[in-house]
């Protein structure tokens, strides 16, 4: 027969008091954890933001751009042929902001979608380097438009329509036609330097 060995209250006490710092020190550890977890996960969103409000502050929202021709003046809207793009997922923007530039009194293409299935979170105007000023011109219409040269040689003009698309300006902040063009802070002075441009998408030449 097995005499069982004498209660000893030391060595219980001892046991006790590691499992309640093993308890305690997982517990804090966890705590540490979560906590690192959602200090990351705020320092990330802040910095994405941090980066997004820096693109949306700086000129032209970041994108290279030629000036305006030295002494040019915004172009007479009928001079000025442009085709819009749908960029976004919503059927028949498109053509809706093309008539409304249309009654604006641009020359305009067919509207359509952008080939390609990339949807465009802010609208761009497309433009090549002998449709600067017209490019330009166009842009007075729109509130958040990033103007975008391509390796297109003609002077048709295109708006993608980008997905933050909200309306045209309204008829009493436009700019007038024959008034000098202001440029875009920071522009490319010498067109003819900027290199790796975009491939204008297919269209019919306006000269």
């Amino acid at each position: 027969m097995t005499v069982p060995k004498p209660f000893d209250e030391r060595q219980a006490r001892k046991q006790f008091v590691r499992r309640r710092q093993k308890l305690v020190f997982t517990i804090t550890v966890v705590i540490l954890a979560v906590a690192m977890v959602f200090s990351l996960l705020f320092t990330l969103g802040d910095l994405g933001k941090s980066v997004k409000q820096s693109v949306a502050s700086k000129p032209n929202y970041g994108v290279a751009v030629p000036c305006a021709p030295a002494n040019s003046t915004y172009v007479n809207h009928p001079n000025v042929t442009v085709r819009v793009l749908n960029g976004t997922d919503k059927s028949g923007l498109g053509t809706a902001i093309m008539e409304a530039l249309s009654n604006d009194g641009f020359s305009t293409q067919t509207a359509g979608d952008f080939p390609s299935s990339t949807e465009f979170t802010r609208t761009e105007i497309r433009f090549g380097k002998n449709g600067i000023a017209n490019a330009y011109t166009v842009a007075t219409e729109f509130n958040d438009a990033i103007l975008r040269m391509d390796d297109r040689s003609d002077k048709l003009v295109d708006v993608i329509v980008g997905s933050t698309f909200n309306n045209l300006k309204k008829t009493t902040t436009k700019t007038a036609s024959g008034q000098k063009i202001t440029s875009i802070e920071g522009c490319v002075t010498d067109p003819s330097t900027m290199k790796n441009l975009p491939k204008a998408s297919s269209h019919t030449a306006v000269n």
